[in-house]
């Protein structure tokens, strides 16, 4: 019991420790488990492991175990996965998900087979292995660097849909060492299996998927079951294709999830942070066991070429990958070298090698040298894993400033709420060509917003860090717009920590507006007689934002000093498309050729000035 409560105190701690160095929670997760394990055994130290899964899971039981949490892992992966995103994404994502494979099987495979002397077969599988990175190690990455929109959605998009598919390889290599004899023949036995494992697993994910989508739809399931029912209904599916076909349960899980991701289901969102947070929980308790499992004896096997091998995938595999996958794309050349740079390896390449490697030695009819060449697979896995991410990780930032390929223009918009109002607020800036995206939680206004093709995020802005959502890499503004006062303030606190950045505004409260006497804040937006009820019944009258062209200074300062009771103004927009967000008269700015965008009837030419307005 004590080395069970261990794991979970020392996970939670790492997680924690990632967080104030900024570096991938796999870096002192996998440092505690060596040092609680292999290290510790060592006569210098205490003689024995402090943590020895083999103490805590019998026979097989830390194999059913890490399998069933990888399958948790890759199907809170497919959750987040839609079609539609997918589509968006450049070419290079999807040559880099097919050329990625190949590159990293083949490369990987003849680095380990002439530097380490292994068998083809073994040596091909290790290849097999270090094909995912896995958005558990790219995402705190990215957190951490605010890397410009085309290297964070290539980097995020190619982290989730590569783990299932390198699952997928290495199940076909191991086939392959399984149904091997003598030589290393690619036989039609392993063909035959890999192609059962296909069907299998995507059977039994899309049944899942139907059978999990019903239940919700019908209402079968009452709401505070929702979250155990989906996680009971993500073993069913992982272990019911597991009997069908041995590991076909990693496909299944993944193509259950992105089902589920692409239908409309009320409670996805529900379910996605429930299984996000047992994800972290489930990462924390698996590096540290998988780590500790590991043994002195196989660390000691590692050796100068294990280096070699390590600079191989990283300075020769990740870039050839890249530049070959970017060919005719949009990408920069520095951000093709920044994305080459960038290829941490995460949680399914570890609990793949140990599972794997472990049933590859049970095996009767190997050689003894086959047998030592599969008791280096682990170790080997996790000092590329290890080393991905601490040298990568720790440069991310250093690199990406020297490349220049960081977030320089953070002129995009977060609105909270979806509403009538921020609805055409939103419509004003996307025409603006700017960048917008609204947070709600309501369904009916969620749909709205999608029917008029508004970017909109399902989300508690309280309770998800944001940040982490490469859709907001280039926010720079945020715009609280919610009936809810307290849920703005708090909101507007959030977006100035979380994303490092002080333009956050809300609207003013009846409180604010009652008592005069009151010190007004300073991030009050669109004046202090425009609360969230005037907001939402103007937009209701005026559905379009108007324009109004200032000829001067004096024109601008006139205007606004008399702004009529129908007229709420929003921002001044300058002829460059430069927005200032409307706080008072004395805060703007004037600029040639700026106009006002406004909710509300027209506005009269003052002293008859000849002015333009446009409806936008």
């Amino acid at each position: 019991m004590l080395e069970l409560a261990a794991i979970l105190v020392l996970g939670i701690f790492a997680q924690w420790v990632s967080w104030k160095i900024k570096l991938p929670a796999i870096f002192p997760l996998i440092m505690i488990g060596l040092i609680v394990g292999p290290l510790a055994s060592m006569d210098i130290f205490m003689g024995q492991k402090l943590i020895d899964p083999d103490r805590i899971f019998e026979g097989n039981m830390l194999n059913y175990f890490v399998s069933l949490s990888v399958g948790v892992i890759l199907f809170e992966g497919g959750l987040t996965l839609r079609l539609k995103e997918v589509r968006q994404v450049a070419t290079t994502v999807r040559n880099l998900i097919i050329f990625g494979p190949i590159i990293s099987l083949i490369g990987g495979g003849l680095a380990a087979y002439y530097f380490l002397d292994m068998d083809i077969r073994i040596a091909l599988l290790f290849g097999s292995l270090i094909i995912v990175t896995g958005p558990t190690v790219i995402g705190p990455i990215l957190r951490n660097i605010h890397a410009n929109r085309n290297v964070a959605t290539v980097l995020k998009w190619e982290g989730i849909i590569i783990d299932p598919i390198g699952a997928l390889v290495a199940v076909l290599m191991y086939e392959f060492i399984l149904s091997g004899s003598g030589g290393a023949q690619f036989t039609g036995q392993a063909l035959t299996k890999f192609g059962l494992t296909i069907i299998a697993g995507a059977g039994a994910g899309i049944f899942s998927a139907w059978l999990l989508y019903y239940m919700l739809k019908k209402h079968l399931v009452p709401s505070y079951l929702i979250n155990v029912v989906s996680l009971a209904m993500v073993m069913f599916c992982f272990t019911g294709a597991d009997i069908i076909s041995k590991e076909s349960g990693l496909l299944a899980v993944t193509i259950m999830g992105m089902i589920l991701a692409n239908v409309k289901i009320p409670e996805l969102n529900e379910i996605l942070n429930f299984k996000e947070s047992l994800t972290v929980l489930l990462i924390s308790i698996l590096f540290i066991i998988l780590a500790a499992d590991i043994e002195m004896s196989q660390l000691q096997l590692l050796g100068v070429n294990s280096v070699l091998i390590f600079a191989v995938v990283v300075l020769i595999l990740r870039p050839v990958t890249v530049f070959m996958s970017s060919v005719n794309s949009n990408l920069k050349f520095k951000e093709k070298l920044f994305i080459s740079w960038i290829g941490p390896r995460g949680i399914v390449a570890a609990a793949i090698a140990s599972i794997f490697a472990i049933s590859i030695m049970e095996q009767q009819n190997l050689t003894m040298n086959e047998r030592q060449d599969a008791e280096l697979l682990i170790p080997l896995t996790f000092l590329i894993i290890l080393g991905t991410v601490v040298i990568q990780g720790s440069t991310a930032k250093i690199v990406a400033k020297w490349l220049g390929v960081m977030e320089k223009d953070a002129s995009g918009y977060l609105i909270l709420g979806a509403h009538e109002a921020s609805r055409s607020i939103a419509q004003y800036l996307k025409k603006q060509g700017i960048h917008v995206v609204m947070v709600d939680t309501s369904h009916n206004n969620i749909n709205e917003a999608r029917m008029q093709n508004l970017q909109v995020m399902e989300r508690n802005i309280l309770q998800d860090d944001l940040s982490e959502n490469i859709e907001l890499t280039d926010i720079g503004t945020f715009l609280a717009l919610t009936s809810n006062n307290e849920l703005n303030i708090f909101a507007c606190r959030k977006f100035r920590k979380d994303f490092e950045r002080q333009e956050a505004y809300r609207l003013i409260t009846r409180n604010e507006m009652k008592f005069t006497s009151l010190v007004r804040p300073k991030d009050i937006l669109f004046g202090t007689k425009v609360d969230f009820y005037k907001l939402i019944n103007q937009a209701r009258k005026y559905p379009v934002v108007k324009e109004y062209k200032f000829d001067s200074e004096e024109e601008m300062r006139q205007v606004l000093g008399n702004i009529p009771e129908q007229v709420i103004p929003l921002f001044i927009r300058d002829k460059e498309g430069g927005l200032q967000v409307k706080l008072t008269a004395s805060q703007i700015e004037y600029k040639e050729g700026c106009c006002l965008a406004y909710l509300g009837e027209a506005i009269e030419v003052p002293d008859e000035t000849v002015a333009e307005e446009a409806t936008v």
